[in-house]
């Protein structure tokens, strides 16, 4: 790059033309040290025969050796020569002293138009940053502006998704209680008819009866007033047996009518899908042992299966904690992960059912870890888990037996029986655990750090209730579910006055309590005001007995709880 040069202000020295003198001056006046002098007798001893004495290997003896061939001797120089080369010798000492100003501008001038130069790079290079800096700017404005677009249309897709899922959700409930009414007609019909029947069967045994007196009566008073007494005895002796008879007849009609209806009521229940809290937590309890003494045992003792098991495992709990709040993210790592678990070459059984019991507790760590530090970290984590539960074959049974497992009876909700699901009586060690205790060193984890670790899971699985998918779940993932955990918790009031039941609700209403109001309407606001009773002034009306209970975590969750169904019904009712 050439650059133009300004010219220095200061003026161009003339260059003073030098004259070499004929004298010497700033020369010593003894010149004899410049010059070579004639040979001393010191340089003669140097050359002597005898200091190449070390030479004198190669020949037999010293004298044998050749003397050297003598020196030239120079002549004495002229005056006139002798001058010449001193005043030589004091020009070079001159020149080599002596100071160009001219030289000097020269070197000032270059310094000056590198300066120059390098101040106008710089400000080039300003410029052209400046400018790509501004480029960049408005590249990332028009990729804002395209992602907002692209962000509104998902939006309204989601929407769109959400109303025609509502839509089935309502033709579906619509049906449901069609259904529920026919088999109660039916029911109602059956038990008509028997009552009849029972009342002609009496009816006609009555006057059998009344026949049959009628004709002894006759008889008797043919007989002899002796037998009077006789007979009067024997005839209350057989009403008294016949009236217990009747009475005993009559109770097995109504235990064989109240046996069919609650048959006909369980068999609605499981036509509808519906199912006792009890005999949710059996089954989970049951998927959760033949896990264990199933797959699990044959992977553990088989080492090449363990192996594999061991690299799957490593595979998928990265990707859990790579999760972020970006619906890209939680795709590719829900993409991933499908891979990981069915890939093109199926695994075994074993392996596969190992894999997702080891897939759902890294979720439900993540979800005791992080949720519990930022709630917010719980949508992608539900939003992935809601995926794979569509996706991954018995993996519903799996994830639920594990959140079971971790956090003992709340996802059902349920209180944990006497019994084992077996029937097994329990020890100490295994209720704690099977209450969702966690234990270190023998020691059972404080009630706070339980109340955190269980509402971050449970907040997951709430989200996941009400989290769009594809594809309806299992039953005890989907919406309905939301409904039926508040109704069975407001039922049992055991639940109800502990500290971990009124922290999980306050997860719950938080979650999904306002979407629920959309969706139940009144039925829902009657929930809520029997849950703000419970929080305000007790459970059914019953002073002393609160929601949460009267620990400090518990009052805690149970101003949350109130706090949540006033914003509740608040924001609904602006809208």
């Amino acid at each position: 790059m050439r650059y133009g040069l300004p010219r220095s202000p200061s003026p161009s020295p003339v260059r003073r033309s030098s004259r070499r003198h004929t004298s010497t001056f700033g020369l010593p006046s003894d010149s004899e040290s410049d010059f070579e002098e004639p040979p001393t007798d010191s340089d003669s001893e140097l050359s002597s025969p005898s200091s190449l004495s070390s030479d004198s290997f190669c020949y037999e003896s010293e004298s044998a050796v050749p003397p050297p061939p003598p020196r030239p001797k120079r002549e004495p120089r002229s005056p006139a020569e002798q001058r010449h080369v001193e005043e030589t010798v004091a020009a070079i000492r001159l020149r080599t002293r002596h100071h160009d100003p001219y030289e000097e501008w020269e070197k000032q001038t270059r310094k000056d138009a590198f300066h120059t130069a390098r101040r106008a790079q710089v400000q080039t290079r300003l410029e052209t940053q400046g400018r790509r800096t501004q480029r960049n700017m408005q590249e990332l404005q028009s990729l804002a502006a395209t992602h907002a677009q692209q962000v509104a249309e998902v939006q309204k897709q989601l929407a769109a998704m959400q109303v025609r899922q509502q839509t089935d959700v309502n033709t579906l409930i619509s049906s449901w209680k069609e259904q529920d009414k026919k088999y109660r007609d039916r029911i109602e019909g059956v038990i008509r008819v028997e009552e009849d029947r029972l009342r002609a069967r009496l009816e006609a045994e009555r006057r059998a009866r009344e026949e049959a007196e009628r004709k002894r009566k006759e008889e008797e008073e043919r007989r002899k007033v002796e037998e009077e007494m006789k007979r009067l005895e024997e005839e209350k002796a057989q009403r008294q047996r016949e009236a217990d008879a009747a009475a005993k007849l009559q109770e097995e009609e109504k235990e064989r009518l109240r046996r069919e209806k609650l048959d006909a009521e369980e068999q609605g229940r499981a036509q509808l899908g519906m199912s006792l809290a009890e005999e949710d937590w059996v089954h989970a309890r049951e998927t959760l042992k033949n896990l264990k003494a199933g797959p699990m045992k044959t992977v553990k003792g088989d080492k090449q299966l363990k192996s594999q098991w061991s690299t799957i495992r490593r595979q998928i709990t990265p990707k859990i904690g790579q999760l972020t709040h970006d619906i890209d993210s939680v795709m590719r790592i829900t993409q991933q992960i499908i891979d990981i678990i069915c890939p093109n070459q199926r695994l075994p059984l074993d392996i596969y059912f190992a894999a997702l019991s080891s897939l759902a507790k890294a979720i439900l760590l993540q979800a005791e870890t992080e949720v519990t530090a930022e709630k917010r970290s719980a949508i992608p984590l539900a939003m992935v888990a809601a995926r794979l539960l569509g996706t991954l074959e018995g993996f519903p049974d799996i994830f639920f037996a594990k959140l079971v497992q971790r956090s003992g009876g709340w996802p059902v909700p349920s209180a944990i029986p006497s019994t084992d699901s077996d029937g097994t009586a329990w020890d100490d060690k295994e209720r704690i655990k099977a209450m969702g205790y966690r234990t270190s060193d023998g020691q059972r984890e404080s009630l706070s750090d339980h109340i955190m670790r269980v509402s971050g899971m449970m907040r997951v699985y709430f989200l996941i209730l009400a989290a769009p998918v594809p594809q309806p779940l299992d039953k005890m993932f989907q919406l309905p579910r939301f409904w039926t955990y508040f109704a069975r918790m407001i039922g049992d009031e055991r639940l109800l006055e502990t500290a971990v039941a009124a922290q999980v609700l306050h997860a719950a209403l938080d979650v999904g309590g306002m979407e629920a109001k959309f969706i139940w309407g009144n039925q829902w606001v009657k929930i809520l005001e029997l849950l703000y009773e419970g929080a305000t002034t007790g459970i059914g009306g019953a002073a002393g007995k609160l929601v949460g209970g009267q620990t400090p975590e518990g009052k805690a969750a149970r101003v949350r709880v109130q706090l949540q169904i006033e914003r509740i019904m608040q924001a609904t009712s602006l809208r």
